[in-house]
């Protein structure tokens, strides 16, 4: 009899050979695809050593476009990270207040960012910075970036912030409301730190999310991000496209790996501390707490 897990029973033999010969066609078929798409590259001299060397051999591709080129990248999600989270936190929590005038306002404004394409938003601030102020050109790129990865951001988190909130037991805010706290405690004090934690893997997608739409800005606004620097690479170092987007696709991986790494990390370290504290209450506070007519401070009602 095979044992048994909570999700699922454990393979048999019949299973576990199905499993080997299914990762096997699986690797198969990876190495064929593999060799299809050299093979394509290689007739197409996208293989040639002087397409490649150049982000290997010439320091000067890496001080003079990927380098500065990452600078912008993390300069501009950055700035929008920072701004995005703390002010999605607040349109969430606005989201649950008891106060019609400030729960619907706020929906509508979440649904509204939420609904328009964060290109859209971005080409919008920039001509809304070109007309209305007196941000220079140069300038006008990073903060249309910003600006719309902030406004589309910052909605999204909003509700997964919300959603965070909400997946906590009801038990919470009603032993919360048993012992006096007010709204504003019961969500500062009690709701958001168990909520981070269910929070923290959605938050990390969308901050990966961010990184990675920085691009658009590069594309269309002409903003001096990492895969902009392609455009620079091959006008300078011939046509070596396809080794220059493999490159810059590896520097995204790695930055994102390094997020999430962190992220892993940071979910793993405030698990351990929830295990590892705790309100310890003597027999004298059990007995006040069941005591009818006894006030949480001890005194009589």
């Amino acid at each position: 009899m095979s044992a048994t897990s909570v999700l699922y029973d454990a393979p048999g033999v019949r299973a576990k050979r199905r499993n080997i010969l299914y990762t096997i066609v699986f690797l198969v078929l990876f190495v064929l695809a593999a060799w299809w798409v050299l093979a394509a590259m290689a007739d197409k001299n996208q293989l040639a050593s002087e397409k490649w060397s150049p982000f290997v051999t010439d320091s000067e591709v890496w001080t003079t476009y990927l380098l500065p080129g990452l600078g912008e990248t993390l300069k501009a999600s950055g700035l929008a990270i920072v701004i995005a989270l703390p002010l999605g936190a607040l349109l969430g929590i606005g989201r649950l207040s008891d106060h019609t005038w400030v729960r619907i306002p706020v929906g509508v404004v979440v649904e509204f960012f939420r609904s328009i394409p964060v290109l859209l938003m971005m080409v919008f601030a920039s001509q809304a910075y070109a007309q209305f102020t007196d941000v220079s050109s140069d300038l006008r790129p990073l903060y249309a970036v910003v600006t719309g990865l902030v406004l589309y951001n910052a909605s999204v988190i909003a509700e997964i912030v919300r959603a965070g909130i909400l997946s906590l037991p009801f038990g919470q805010t009603d032993a919360a409301k048993a012992i006096g706290m007010r709204k504003g405690q019961t969500m500062s004090y009690v709701l958001l730190p168990q909520a981070v934690t269910a929070m923290l893997p959605a938050l990390v997608s969308q901050v990966v999310v961010i990184v990675k739409d920085t691009a658009l800005g590069g594309a269309i606004l002409g903003l001096s991000e990492l895969l902009a620097q392609n455009r620079s690479i091959t006008a300078n170092y011939g046509a070596n496209t396809i080794a220059a987007l493999t490159v810059i696709a590896l520097i995204y991986i790695a930055l994102n790996y390094l997020l999430t790494t962190f992220a892993g990390w940071l979910e793993r370290r405030l698990r351990q501390a929830k295990r590892s504290t705790g309100a310890v209450l003597s027999a004298d506070d059990v007995q006040q707490v069941g005591t009818p007519g006894r006030a949480a401070d001890g005194s009589g009602s």
